[in-house]
């Protein structure tokens, strides 16, 4: 297989369109067209890594975070990032990134994180914003239903747990065609005014093309009259962060000696203890200190994320306990769920989990 034919998967598995824009994920190093020998999947694409992965005849390597995160002006070799990518390049091994994209799905990093914990009911803590449109076409009734059966082909009409969903109504059209016109009804200079269905529909933007291919394609009308707009809905299947519910209640001590275990955590700093039962748990993986209010409004018990500074703690407010469990962590099971979803896409093809241990923080 070539790699881009890896990448359409990986894609599938994490939207590169879900990821936050100050991210840098996807194909970072390396030919798409180039044949794949074998994958292996990692948490940080450092130096011993791509050792690894030469030892292992491996010329894909699929990280959570991105080796190349800034930009870079020189390939010297003086850091731990320039080493990595010099000696990718030059075994030829190719680096993929999903981060924020597989943060924001909703099967991604946070779900793993819940199902780790045993939580249910679990939905998105911080739906991700700006990443709805709305499509309003017009079009002859005879032609409603084929254009909308299309339009939800292509992906259009999706709302939450809802498929096929549009909004229909009925108006007059008027269009007069000029001499290099050739109208669907009438004549050219004609005056036409017509009965027509007004049609909207809405989509993740970066559906956009496809959607306007499934329009131009299944429109009657020789000039198709269609608008586009952003919506400021948030979307409640994509974003950062869950919020789920432990099956029993627990008491503080108790539940942070439980995250403890099932996340093996070195240590956990947390806030003051409330004296209050936990049920009602948020999470974010990774460095979440900017979402302690959205647990807040979403009344959870606890908030566990990672790399919170001294003052965030204050944050809690004595409404909810904060707990920074560590960035790894809270991470820890991702490189578990790419390494599952890859095999199930592609099975019997090398798919090797990385055995290096990346965590930069140690504990005595």
């Amino acid at each position: 297989m070539k790699i881009s034919e890896i990448l359409s998967v990986l894609e599938e598995m994490a939207p590169l369109t879900y990821a936050e824009d100050f991210d840098n994920v996807g194909l970072l190093v390396g030919n798409s067209e180039s044949e794949t020998t074998g994958i292996l999947v990692c948490h940080d694409a450092l130096e011993n890594v791509i050792e690894e992965a030469i030892a292992k005849k491996c010329n894909l390597i699929v990280c959570f975070h991105p080796i190349l995160f800034s930009g870079l002006k020189k390939f010297t070799g003086k850091n731990y990032v320039e080493r990595a990518v010099i000696k990718a390049i030059k075994n030829d091994i190719a680096i993929y990134a999903v981060h924020t994209a597989l943060d924001n799905h909703k099967e991604g990093v946070n779900k793993i994180f819940c199902d780790a914990l045993g939580l249910i009911n679990s939905k998105i803590l911080v739906p991700k914003q700006n990443f709805i449109q709305k499509l309003v076409t017009y079009t002859l009734s005879e032609n409603a239903e084929q254009l909308r059966n299309a339009l939800f082909d292509a992906g259009a009409g999706k709302i939450g747990n809802y498929e096929d969903c549009s909004f229909n109504s009925q108006g007059i059209g008027t269009y007069m065609g000029n001499e290099n016109s050739n109208p669907q009804m009438g004549e050219r200079f004609e005056f036409v005014e017509t009965q027509e269905i007004k049609i909207e529909v809405t989509f993740e933007k970066h559906m956009q093309s496809k959607i306007l291919k499934a329009l131009f394609s299944n429109h009657v009308y020789e000039e198709i009259a269609y608008e586009i707009y952003d919506l400021q809905n948030a979307h409640q299947n994509i974003g950062l962060g869950m919020i789920g519910e432990l099956e029993k209640p627990m008491n503080e001590k108790d539940f942070l000696h439980f995250v403890k275990e099932k996340m093996q955590c070195g240590s956990i700093r947390h806030s003051a203890f409330l004296g209050k039962s936990i049920q009602r748990v948020a999470v974010l993986g990774g460095s979440g200190s900017f979402a302690i209010k959205n647990a807040i409004q979403v009344n959870a018990d606890v908030f566990l994320t990672a790399d919170l500074k001294y003052h965030q703690f204050y944050e809690a407010e004595n409404q909810l306990l904060l707990a920074d469990i560590g960035h790894f962590e809270s991470e820890r099971f991702t490189k578990n769920y790419i390494v599952d979803f890859l095999k199930k896409k592609i099975p019997n093809f090398a798919i090797i989990f990385s055995e290096e241990n990346t965590n930069p923080v140690k504990y005595l």
